[in-house]
């Protein structure tokens, strides 16, 4: 059966052969090879808050990691490149070697290529496979480079849209949470010409549905949601835009009030997220990429962790690019990644020792 016929459910119930070790089993691919997935996937290999809660396990190139050790005169353990995931055991962690046609012995960091992005394509697809599989309990993701990705003739504008088209999802968007600061898009990876055609209100209404799901399932009771306006001044009763705010944003406000949301809003975006908001907001409903990602980057850029609502698996990743001017030198702050394997664990419902 291939992956696109795969039938899809509303929930992933785990495979108890992925629990053998008492922890959930987490993918994690290692993302393009010429950033700094690698040098990521390698320390979470050996960070203690990780292995106490899951398995992780990278999905990519054992050549490349074990090189990118060498460089860093960092350890490499051999006793981590597995054939497949049979043979998660017992063991803390492990690398899934999935070598393919190219030449990964001679990437170079920083150097994007149509190789790289075909392999790191690869990586994402093996993962999704085994997550619907329910080989492993969740999936996070290392992060990709666009360019690389559409020079090997791959499309998609990035994960979120690789994972709800291979997933069958019908309802999805892309969450950026954080302790400090959570956002949900109605718009992600669009130009801004695009996004006013892009915003109904049946759209918007699924995004703010789908953030309170979210909240609620990581422990929020009642969440409190803003919405934030598309133009300035949140239109200004019709004075700014082409009535954005009074054809869809409202109407969706509207709407998930009548279902009990606790919600607000459309309040002006250059006010949403000053810190007496935030403090009584769990997540912000922004209208397009950046009027989420610029206050979250600005505020918890080592700490974010970017999930996919509305996915029949759990799916999350780190808040960055692939940083190829300091791939493979050791400086890559892991703290967004270790975050979104955290959550991921706190998202699969899988409690270490399998409960």
């Amino acid at each position: 059966m291939e992956l696109d016929e795969q039938p899809v459910g509303q929930r992933v119930d785990v495979n108890l052969a992925g629990l053998r070790s008492g922890r959930p089993l987490v993918a994690v691919t290692m993302g393009d090879p010429a950033g700094v997935g690698p040098e990521l996937s390698l320390r979470l290999l050996r960070d203690a808050s990780v292995l106490a809660e899951c398995q992780p396990v990278i999905f990519g190139d054992a050549g490349v990691l074990r090189r990118v050790a060498e460089a860093l005169g960092w350890p490499f353990d051999e006793a981590w490149v597995w054939g497949g995931l049979e043979e998660a055991g017992s063991q803390s962690g492990g690398i899934w070697h999935l070598p393919g046609p190219e030449m990964s012995d001679v990437w170079q960091p920083g150097v994007f290529t149509a190789e790289t992005g075909a392999a790191s394509f690869r990586y994402i697809e093996q993962a999704i496979a085994a997550v619907r599989d329910r080989r492993v309990s969740a999936v996070t993701t290392g992060p990709i480079n666009k360019t690389a990705l559409h020079a090997a003739g791959i499309e998609f504008p990035g994960h979120t849209e690789i994972f709800a088209a291979r997933t069958g999802a019908e309802k999805w968007c892309m969450m950026q949470w954080s302790e400090v600061v959570t956002c949900t898009f109605v718009t992600c990876h669009v130009g801004y010409a695009e996004v006013p055609a892009l915003l109904g209100c049946e759209r918007i209404l699924d995004v703010i549905e789908l953030t309170a799901a979210a909240l609620r399932r990581l422990g929020v009771a009642d969440p409190e949601i803003v919405v934030c306006g598309l133009n300035p001044h949140a239109g200004e009763g019709g004075l700014f835009g082409q009535g954005e705010e009074e054809r869809a944003i409202i109407p969706a406000v509207q709407a998930a009030r009548a279902l009990g949301l606790n919600v607000h809003g459309p309040l002006p975006p250059d006010t949403c997220f000053i810190p007496a908001r935030r403090r009584t907001t769990d997540a912000f409903v922004c209208m397009y990429h950046d009027q989420g990602h610029i206050p979250l980057k600005a505020l918890a850029f080592d700490s974010a962790v970017n999930t996919t609502l509305g996915l029949p698996v759990v799916r999350t990743s780190v808040d960055h690019g692939t940083a190829g001017d300091i791939a493979w030198q050791g400086k890559a702050d892991a703290g967004s990644l270790l975050a979104a394997v955290h959550l991921a664990v706190r998202l699969s419902g899988v409690s270490p020792g399998g409960e």
